[in-house]
C-alpha cells in the first residue's frame, strides 16, 4: 500500500511544475506600488520606487499607454526582481530561458496549468506545492520510475490514478477526522 500511495502521490506531483513550486507566497503588507489598485486604473508610473523605474525603464516612454493589468503585472513582478538575491535572480532567469525553449505547444499547455493552478483555493495550491516539495524529496530514480510510468500511462490511466490518489486522500482526511457525536437517548 505504501508503494501504491507513494506512486499516486508521485503521479500528483507530476501536474505541478517548478513554477508552481517556485511561486512564493505574497506578502502580509505589500509596498504601495504593488497594490492592486481599482480594475479601471493601471499603476502610476510616479508610484513606482526609483529602483522599480530604472527596471522598468523600457516601459516608461508607452507606460500609460500599456493596459491597466498589465501594469500592475509588471509593477508586482519588478518588486518580486528587486526583492530576489542574486543567487535567486539566476535561477529565474535560467528557468525563462528554458521556458523560451519549449516548443509552443509545450510553453501553452504549461501556461494553461499555471493559470488553472492559480484558479485554485489557496489551500489546494498549499497542498500541491507541498506535494511537489515531497516528489523533490524522493530519491531521483524513483522519481524518474515515477515519471516514466505516467508517460507511458494511456489517458484512461492516468484518470484512474488520479482518481486512487483522490480516493486515498478523502479516506486519511476522515480518518483525521473526530468521530461525529454519538445521539443522546
Amino acid at each position: 500500500m505504501t508503494k501504491r500511495y507513494t506512486f499516486c502521490l508521485g503521479l500528483l506531483l507530476l501536474a505541478a511544475t517548478t513554477a508552481f513550486a517556485q511561486q512564493n507566497p505574497p506578502a502580509a503588507q505589500p509596498p504601495a506600488a504593488t497594490q492592486s489598485p481599482p480594475a479601471t486604473q493601471g499603476v502610476p508610473w510616479s508610484s513606482l520606487s526609483g529602483e522599480q523605474q530604472k527596471l522598468l525603464g523600457r516601459f516608461g516612454g508607452n507606460w500609460s499607454s500599456l493596459p491597466p493589468e498589465r501594469q500592475m503585472a509588471l509593477a508586482r513582478g519588478s518588486e518580486r526582481w528587486l526583492g530576489m538575491s542574486p543567487e535567486q535572480r539566476g535561477q529565474a532567469q535560467k528557468r525563462y530561458q528554458q521556458f523560451q525553449a519549449l516548443p509552443p505547444q509545450q510553453r501553452r499547455d504549461l501556461r494553461d496549468r499555471w493559470e488553472k493552478f492559480q484558479s485554485l483555493p489557496p489551500n489546494e495550491q498549499a497542498a500541491v506545492r507541498q506535494n511537489f516539495h515531497r516528489f523533490q524529496d524522493l530519491p531521483p530514480e524513483r522519481r524518474q520510475m515515477l515519471r516514466q510510468r505516467w508517460k507511458n500511462a494511456s489517458p484512461a490511466e492516468r484518470k484512474q490514478m488520479v482518481q486512487h490518489v483522490r480516493e486515498q486522500r478523502s479516506r486519511r482526511m476522515e480518518m483525521r477526522a473526530p468521530p461525529a457525536p454519538r445521539p443522546r437517548h
